[in-house]
């Protein structure tokens, strides 16, 4: 329940975030904001799955959660590499750090959890 929790904030902060970025200043930095609007995608299709249920809609959030830690480590990377290519900050940068590392974290530990679930286990 926690974990769902969680998710849910992180949707509706990063895609009221990408929202109101995408909609007012675009120009200045689409790529930031482009990443933020996907970031809540992932994050949206992760909180359903975990609500959903099952062993399907498991695995799905098993590796929808993996890619997303893999591109909080990208984008996390990316910006502390080439800060230029980032003129506003997304949900990932730094690692997430504007949000307290969640992101980062957040992936790590609901991998742990999914992996310790099975379909008999629910």
């Amino acid at each position: 329940m926690l974990l769902v929790w969680l998710y849910g904030v992180m949707v509706v902060g990063a895609v009221s975030r990408s929202a109101v970025q995408i909609s007012t200043e675009f120009g200045k930095a689409p790529l930031a904001y482009s990443l933020s609007a996907v970031a809540g995608l992932v994050y949206g299709f992760i909180t359903y799955s975990l609500v959903r249920g099952g062993e399907k809609a498991r695995r799905a959030a098993l590796v929808c959660c993996a890619a997303e830690l893999a591109g909080v480590l990208i984008v996390g990377t990316w910006t502390l590499v080439e800060p230029s290519a980032f003129p506003d900050a997304t949900v990932w940068s730094d690692y997430g750090m504007g949000y307290l590392f969640i992101p980062v974290l957040l992936p790590l530990s609901a991998m742990y959890w999914l992996r310790g679930r099975s379909a008999g286990s629910r």
